[in-house]
Parts: C-alpha cells; sequence; structure tokens
C-alpha cells in the first residue's frame, strides 16, 4: 500500500441495518458502495474516509482497511509484519491499541499474534501500545491471510459531539437517523415527538432538514494518522452548505426535566431556532398548524417487572390522539414489544427485522398516512 493506493473502506452498521446505510452512502456520492454482513464497503482514499465520517449519518464506525499480509505461522507474521508499511499511516509519537481475532487459519492464538504485530511496532516506528491508546489496530486472520484495518472514527459516531444531556435509555443518533431514512424522511416535512425524551428524534431530523453535517463539531482518529492532512481537513470541514428554510419540529414529553435536555441539546446542536419543546401529557398532544409530516416516536419499553402492563394505556393514549388529530400524519414507532405496539390501535407495519441496541430488541413499526 502507497498513501495515494485505493483501499477497501468498511462502514459498520448495526445488523439489519445495512441496506439503509447503503442508500445514504450512495447518495453521499461514495460510488461503488455495495452491503456486506456488518456494514458497507467501498473503494476509496483517505479523503473518502473523512468525509464518511463528517456526513454519514448512519454509520457507527468508518474503518480503513489498509493492507493484508498471507501468514501461515506465527514466525511468518512476525517477519511480515514488521516489513508492512506503518510509517505510511501510523506515527512514532501516538500510542496505539492492537486488537487481534483468528478463524479458520492455522495462527490460531489471538494473543501470541497479537504480541508479534505489537513488536513489530515498537520495533519498526518506536510506537508507543498501550490499552487506552487513541488510535485502534485491528488485525483479522482468517484462512491464513491477516488483514489490518484502523479505527477512523475513535468514539463511535453517534456521539456528535453537541449533546451533552441524555435522559434514560436514549436512542442512538446513528439509529435515529436510518430509522427517519427508513419512514421516508428527506428533511422536507414537519417531525413531531410526543415523547421526545432528550430530544434525539427531533434534533436528528431538524439538522436533516438544516443540511447540518453531523460530524461538524468532533474530532476523529483519522486526525492523529500519518496521512492525515490539515488544510485539507479543514476546506473539506469548512466547505458552504446549503441552508434551506425548514419546517418546525416538535418535541413533548411530560417530564420537564427532559424538555430542558432537549431544549439545551438544539441549542449546542444549532437548531434551537427550527424546533419547538413543550411539556405536556400525550393526551394533550395538539397537531401543528401547517402541511402533514412525520410522527416519529420512541415511547418506553418497561423493561423492569410490572412496568408494561401499566405502558399498554400509554400506547392506546397515544395511538387515540393520533388518529383523532393527525390525519395525514404518517407514524414510525420504535418499540421493543410487538404487543405494545398492538396496543396503540394504529395501523402499523414493520418492514425491518429488530434491531439489538443496549442490549434490547427494536423494532420499528410504520403506517401509511392516517385516514
Amino acid at each position: 500500500m502507497t498513501s495515494a493506493s485505493p483501499f477497501e473502506i468498511f462502514l459498520v452498521a448495526l445488523p439489519g441495518l445495512e441496506p439503509l446505510l447503503c442508500a445514504e452512502a450512495l447518495e453521499q456520492g461514495f460510488s461503488g458502495a455495495t452491503v456486506c454482513p456488518g456494514g458497507v464497503t467501498f473503494t476509496g482514499g483517505w479523503h473518502d474516509v473523512w468525509r464518511a465520517n463528517l456526513t454519514l449519518r448512519g454509520a457507527s464506525r468508518v474503518l480503513a482497511r489498509i493492507g493484508a499480509i498471507r501468514v501461515m505461522h506465527l514466525a511468518q507474521l512476525d517477519k511480515r509484519a514488521h516489513k508492512f508499511p506503518w510509517a505510511e499511516v501510523l506515527r512514532p509519537d501516538i500510542p496505539v491499541r492492537v486488537d487481534v481475532t483468528c478463524k479458520a487459519s492455522r495462527i490460531y492464538h489471538a494473543g501470541a499474534a497479537t504480541q508479534r504485530i505489537e513488536t513489530a511496532l515498537k520495533d519498526s516506528l518506536g510506537i508507543t501500545i498501550a490499552p487506552d491508546a487513541p488510535l485502534r489496530l485491528m488485525a483479522r486472520i482468517e484462512d491464513d491471510l491477516c488483514t489490518f484495518s484502523l479505527d477512523t472514527s475513535g468514539e463511535p459516531l453517534h456521539k456528535r459531539g453537541h449533546k451533552q444531556a441524555v435522559g434514560k435509555a436514549p436512542l442512538r443518533e446513528t439509529l435515529a437517523a436510518l430509522f427517519l431514512r427508513q419512514c421516508g424522511y428527506t428533511g422536507d416535512e414537519p417531525v413531531v415527538d410526543p415523547m421526545c425524551g432528550s430530544g434525539t428524534l427531533v434534533i436528528e431530523a431538524a439538522e436533516i432538514a438544516r443540511g447540518l453535517l453531523p460530524g461538524r463539531t468532533r474530532s476523529f482518529a483519522f486526525e492523529q494518522f500519518a496521512s492525515f492532512d490539515p488544510e485539507a481537513w479543514n476546506a473539506m470541514r469548512s466547505a458552504p452548505m446549503p441552508h434551506p428554510s425548514p419546517a418546525t419540529h416538535y418535541g413533548s414529553d411530560r417530564d420537564t426535566g427532559a424538555i430542558r435536555m432537549s431544549g439545551a441539546n438544539a441549542e449546542r446542536a444549532g437548531v434551537a431556532d427550527i424546533t419547538r419543546f413543550s411539556a405536556h401529557a400525550v393526551s394533550d398532544l395538539m397537531r401543528p398548524e401547517g402541511k402533514p409530516g412525520l410522527v416519529m416516536v420512541n415511547p418506553p419499553y418497561g423493561t423492569r417487572i410490572g412496568e408494561k402492563k401499566l405502558l399498554f394505556a400509554v400506547y392506546g393514549a397515544l395511538g387515540k390522539t393520533l388518529q383523532d388529530r393527525f390525519r395525514g400524519w404518517r407514524v414510525g414507532m420504535v418499540t421493543t414489544d410487538p404487543g405494545l405496539a398492538k396496543a396503540s390501535g394504529l395501523p402499523l407495519r414493520t418492514l425491518l427485522q429488530p434491531v439489538s441496541h443496549g442490549g434490547l430488541r427494536l423494532q420499528l413499526f410504520q403506517t401509511e398516512p392516517l385516514r
């Protein structure tokens, strides 16, 4: 590999959401993006890596597959890892963490393989190896081929950099973005969340409507690579974006603390002027004036014993309010329990398999425009 050579870029997605992420990648101009288990791949260079981290809302991480070596035994791994062109991508002053997995290979001891690669990094560049290092090098040894990948994101990409306050069981921004996409949201209609918590769905929708880049206020691991060009990166990040005049988006919750969190998060995200948050019960929800849009809601799931029985009435009240007051609006509902979704009385359907998230199995239900 040379610094100018194209390489495989892997976008990590939650299992089941790969097609949605692929559609976003193609929409953002990453030509050749294809679905594979656990994510999306395409071929590109370092500028594509930067742009993927900066612009993609649904990716959990961006990995750069920087090369591979054929290895039959540990001595061969040791020799070839010492010859790998680490200096093209890594800096001697930035510590690295090494993670190795082995599958169906003659090298089967991940710990021994890790030790050989760490030694090669120390001998070749004088790199410090540390378990809490800011950079992560991954080696996957499968069918006697050792593939090296770098985590170019660092912190997971759902951490946008401007959301500080979160409520209980918050929905990750990456998941919120893909669920909005699945519901047909493109930024040209209002979104209402009647159980908004810390405001994730409303703020994500408002950012999409305004054309704000998800990675605009955070840092990334690739900024510490040898291949990084600060001047080119600053030019990419500061490129002018369209400033449409989007519709207002609305969030409500009966918890006044959640409403304060939502407002503060919207302010930091730069969408306070196109979001409105208010404290009231679901039964007091009123339809905003103007054209119909999308009601996107992530109600409580009742994960503790005894809670779920109380929630059937809550889901029922939500469904009745939407049926009575939101004709013409579509509904997207995220829950762990199809029984609770059914209790809403809404004409819900699901097109996605359940998604694992924080130890839960989340499922997205949708409606056509309510009649």
